[in-house]
């Protein structure tokens, strides 16, 4: 799990606009420009289009995370792959085998994470981390390989171990670790031989970290390899990784 959905009252969240046409075409760009110049603007019309303008940020955000996730959920090929194996896990009717898309929700993040499982309300894309789709695609792979493992194994999320050996395999499985991502997060400072696994031991370290039952990175590091091993060889529901 490792990122767990934050709870409502830690997220700020904008009020939409009093006027809708306030924010649309001529009368944006005018309050836009008076907002940047500082003309024409009382503390309290400052403060208003703040608010708009964050409103906007968000709400296009949302209409994009969700325009991402739904194009995946039928071109992606791993997406696709992981939301088979969740609904046969998942099935309640032999006849119905469908992911139940619902599970996957987009909002904002307080934190600088790009998603987060929990057990009990599905999958969050963090609409306002988002990169592009091609990073969406991996955080959902990361995320639905949470969702598979609990399903399949009912993980204790409290439990070190468990939670570093889903770690492990949602960061190997979920294709954020191939080359070229990392590539592009560290340049030069990848290693192309063994660097696969350093990046998922290095990401499952992290986010075993922010479990409440480990005390500091050496105690995560200590956990993720006594499970690695058996975790990173462990590539259910694939054949192999994805690279």
């Amino acid at each position: 799990m490792g990122d767990v959905i934050p709870p409502n009252e830690e997220i700020k969240r904008p009020k939409p606009p009093l006027d809708e046409s306030s924010v649309r075409g001529f009368n944006w760009w005018r309050r836009t420009f008076q907002y940047k110049t500082g003309l024409g603007l009382t503390t309290v019309e400052k403060d208003r289009y703040e608010n708009d303008y964050q409103f906007i940020i968000q709400r296009d955000q949302c209409n994009k995370c969700y325009e991402y996730r739904d194009w995946l959920l039928k071109y992606s090929p791993t997406v696709i792959f992981m939301a088979q194996q969740i609904a046969k896990l998942n099935k309640k009717d032999t006849n119905a085998l469908k992911f139940d898309e619902s599970k996957i929700i987009c909002d904002i993040c307080p934190e600088w994470r790009s998603g987060g499982f929990h057990p009990e309300l599905g999958i969050l894309l963090c609409q306002n981390r988002i990169r592009d789709k091609w990073h969406l695609e991996d955080t959902m792979a990361h995320e639905m390989v949470h969702y598979f493992d609990n399903l399949k194994w009912q993980v204790d999320w409290l439990n070190l171990k468990h939670h570093a050996c889903s770690e492990i395999r949602a960061s190997s499985l979920s294709g954020e670790c191939r080359f070229m991502q990392e590539f592009s997060r560290r340049g030069f400072g990848f290693k192309v031989s063994g660097g696969h696994q350093e990046c998922v031991r290095r990401r499952a370290t992290l986010s075993v970290m922010g479990n409440p039952n480990c005390k500091d990175q050496k105690h995560a590091e200590k956990i993720v390899n006594e499970v690695w091993d058996s975790c990173f060889g462990d590539t259910r529901p694939f054949e192999e990784i994805y690279r």
